[in-house]
């Protein structure tokens, strides 16, 4: 079930790209060949006597597409028919190809909205309260010894609560440990898991106390806060902003660095992570938060989908903006056909691409 909705996310996100396109085109009067959801065989067809536009709904559920006349057409077989896209003005077409990516956002922004006034908006609580973690376990120290690692939340030590909104609580239960006293007897949280284990502190001669070997830091509480439906258009816009920045950033740690080269995945390990996710949600919360994370996933996949499709590689829609402005500028087209070659090979390179990382998903699947 939760592969099929992490499906039916990715299905959303491309038709919605895709409809921006069709919905452009129709306002700008240009002709359009098919809008399909989905891939490969065609399952229902039909055609639009108005328009002569095909419908059709294809096998596989992972998007769809928008084909215009004359598009990508390499070997020129259709230059001359009047319903050609690069017959439009450039403007024209240039509005119909940005509408793509510029409904993603309004996707996101659209569902980041109804999501905050539905839910409101998590912040820090009014009380500057934490709860404290593991955050590092240092090796061959008492706690290393006990099995405890980073990320870790102690709950008790000696059936005393250490969750009363500090961290003194912790930090000074564990100094306060004298030489011959039992040791100290930890109840921890480990993600689902409820863990008990005993550990014996040491002196730390440098630091003047008991200590069991471990970097502490603090989750700061938060609370939920109401915002109505104005505030959520304020608070949506601010969401997309941010998530839009780090994927910028992010990418181009990516290009600059190689930063992040190994998390990177194709549409098995998306769907992959989505249904993992939402599933993980739905155990610890119910089901009311594992579609809440099905949402924020939503809302991130399509402005992610959105900005990747402004980039300008060849085959996708940022890389048609860049002839576009080039024949702005020029006063003159590029040749179709040669425009349709650059394309092509940039769809092959993307397909090459993206069948790697499908490989590599898959082999992390059974890993």
């Amino acid at each position: 079930m939760y592969i099929l909705l992490a499906i039916l996310l990715l299905a959303i996100l491309i038709v919605v790209h895709e409809f921006g396109h069709f919905m452009a085109a129709r306002w700008m009067k240009i002709d359009v060949r098919e809008f399909a959801v989905g891939f490969g065989p065609k399952l229902i067809g039909w055609k639009s006597k108005k328009y002569e536009t095909t419908f059709a709904i294809r096998a596989i559920p992972m998007g769809g597409y928008c084909s215009f006349y004359g598009e990508d057409d390499a070997a020129g077989k259709e230059k001359d028919d009047p319903r050609n896209f690069a017959r439009h003005s450039v403007w024209k077409r240039m509005f119909v190809i940005l509408m793509g990516p510029a409904m993603n956002f309004v996707l996101a922004f659209v569902t980041a909205v109804v999501l905050i006034w539905c839910t409101g908006i998590t912040v820090p609580t009014e009380k500057e309260e934490y709860d404290p973690f593991i955050q590092e376990v240092l090796a061959a120290g008492p706690a290393y010894d006990a099995g405890l690692k980073a990320g870790d939340e102690v709950t008790e030590i000696n059936g005393r609560n250490m969750l009363d909104g500090t961290m003194d609580t912790l930090l000074n239960t564990i100094s306060d440990w004298k030489e011959g006293d039992a040791p100290l007897h930890l109840t921890i949280r480990r993600g689902e898991e409820t863990l008990e284990t005993d550990v014996t502190p040491a002196w730390n001669a440098d630091a003047g106390k008991m200590q069991i070997g471990v970097y502490i830091n603090g989750y700061r509480r938060t609370e939920v806060r109401q915002v109505g439906f104005f505030g959520g258009i304020s608070e949506a816009w601010n969401l997309c902003t941010d998530a839009g920045g780090a994927i910028l950033r992010a990418l181009k740690n990516l290009v600059t660095k190689g930063e992040g080269l190994e998390d990177t995945a194709g549409p098995v390990g998306i769907v992959s992570m989505i249904s993992s996710q939402v599933e993980t949600r739905v155990r610890q919360a119910g089901a009311g938060a594992g579609l809440n994370m099905f949402t924020q996933l939503l809302i991130l996949i399509s402005i992610n989908l959105g900005l990747m499709n402004l980039l300008p590689i060849p085959g996708l829609d940022g890389s048609r903006l860049v002839f576009g402005l080039i024949e702005a500028v020029r006063g003159k087209p590029v040749p179709q056909q040669k425009e349709a070659v650059v394309h092509l090979i940039g769809m092959g390179l993307l397909l090459a691409v993206m069948v790697f990382f499908t490989f590599r998903d898959v082999m992390r699947l059974f890993q």
